[in-house]
């Protein structure tokens, strides 16, 4: 009875359309966007001997989080033929994050389709070969974005390196495209199903757009520039976050942060709704997290900022929809979970805080500890923090900071975690685990 009074409560505070269904997963942080699951019952505590269900090698590597439906997962990697270092200064050259930069002289790009019962592969698919790829950062992969899943299709993306639809019985190609772009240190966004659209972030150094391509065909359905941005130089013109759909009174919008602005579109034509220009930020990475009352963004390298912006304005709405900003210890590339009136953030560098949503005032601030690229899960009434060495630190959401477990795995884990059933999907560079008690 307790349980289900508790379940009650959650589902009473979670916004209309955002609960996540734990039968399914389709998405970057789940069927709601958001990194949120309703399970109370995802297990506290593990490591390579204790409640691990299964553990499958995957082909290659990769930072793309599973996604699935029913007893099957998906996950996407890459495998790849590494360059010269005579080739790899030469393609670096110039770049102020070189000595940072990785490149492969070929990439071949994978899917894995992934019995959740018991671990078993059922396919491994190559999707494509591509010769001489882009560099990637050495904190990215050759297959970082995470696909989407709708009905009997896979949308997977891998930014310059293709766009792939999938057929989920077969594992066939239906179709695929190579929109080109220069990310820099390699892609990032996932991309997002609306409807009968395919919603893809296309942040590059030269070029900065949001495209939709028709669902079913991959052509594209319409296309819409971004805001003018008045960094000359094109690294701090780039950005790779997620979109994220809301509902705002009747009408949806597709909010999509970038370098520079924060924009809101709508999603059957491309056209630009609001506006809000936060300054000098670039390459931002968080999804934006909705609570009904306010969108909150991160602004990126350069500034790392908070936002909590009102979404019903129009035009530039920079003075006038701005609630408060965070300025200190703010993720550059773990999105916010936000729940109830607390957001709660874990930096890079694994500062974890929490704020109220109404004011933005700090109520906690703790050093986690380690280093972290993965989002936050918010999993009943835990939050799930997953750091580089492969550490996952259990705290409570609440306004006080309790750590309740710290568990620990082989090998990274920069994908964000998963919650399937009663149990959690976590993905290392080498490996899918299913951990359930």
């Amino acid at each position: 009875m307790h349980i289900n009074w508790v379940m009650a409560v959650l589902l009473a505070i979670l916004p209309s359309g955002f609960v996540a269904a734990d039968s399914e997963w389709l998405q970057f942080r789940g069927s709601n966007g958001q990194g949120i699951s309703t399970t109370l019952g995802v297990p506290l505590e593990w490591d390579e001997e204790t409640n691990v269900v299964w553990k499958t090698p995957i082909v290659g590597e990769g930072w793309s989080s599973p996604v699935y439906s029913g007893r099957v997962a998906w996950v996407t990697s890459a495998t790849e033929i590494a360059a010269s270092e005579e080739q790899r200064l030469e393609k670096v050259a110039g770049s102020p994050v070189a000595n940072a930069l990785e490149l492969a002289s070929k990439i071949s790009l994978w899917v894995t389709k992934i019995d959740l019962d018991n671990g078993r592969v059922l396919q491994e698919i190559k999707l494509a070969e591509v010769d001489d790829p882009q560099c990637i950062h050495s904190l990215n992969s050759y297959a970082s974005p995470t696909p989407a899943l709708r009905d009997d299709r896979l949308y997977c993306h891998f930014g310059d390196f293709g766009t792939f639809c999938l057929d989920c019985s077969t594992g066939e190609t239906v179709w695929q495209r190579r929109i080109q772009l220069d990310h820099s240190v390699g892609p990032g966004s996932s991309p997002l199903l609306y409807e009968d659209l395919l919603v893809l972030t296309c942040d590059g150094m030269q070029q900065q757009y949001v495209t939709a391509l028709d669902a079913g065909s991959g052509e594209t359905v319409w296309r819409t520039d971004r805001p003018p941005i008045a960094a000359e130089n094109p690294e701090f013109r780039k950005a790779f976050s997620t979109p994220l759909a809301i509902d705002v009174g009747d009408a949806t919008q597709l909010i999509v942060p970038g370098a520079q602005w924060f924009v809101a579109y709508e999603p059957r034509t491309g056209k630009e709704l609001w506006r809000v220009d936060h300054g000098r930020g670039f390459s931002n990475v968080p999804r934006p997290v909705y609570d009904g009352r306010f969108v909150y963004m991160c602004t990126g390298y350069a500034t790392s900022q908070l936002w909590a912006i009102a979404p019903d304005g129009q035009g530039d709405v920079t003075d006038s929809h701005v609630h408060w900003r965070v300025t200190k210890q703010i993720p550059n590339m773990p999105s916010p979970v936000v729940f109830g009136q607390r957001i709660y953030t874990v930096s890079d560098g694994g500062i974890a805080q929490c704020f109220e949503t109404s004011s933005g005032d700090r109520l906690w601030k703790d050093r986690v500890g380690g280093k972290f690229s993965a989002s936050p899960l918010l999993a009943g009434r835990h939050l799930y923090l997953c750091s580089h060495d492969g550490t996952t630190t259990v705290i409570s959401a609440g306004d006080t900071y309790r750590e309740v477990a710290r568990n620990q795995l082989d090998g990274q884990l920069m994908a964000s975690p998963v919650v399937v059933g009663d149990d959690l999907l976590l993905r290392t560079g080498t490996h899918l685990y299913r951990i359930g008690d």
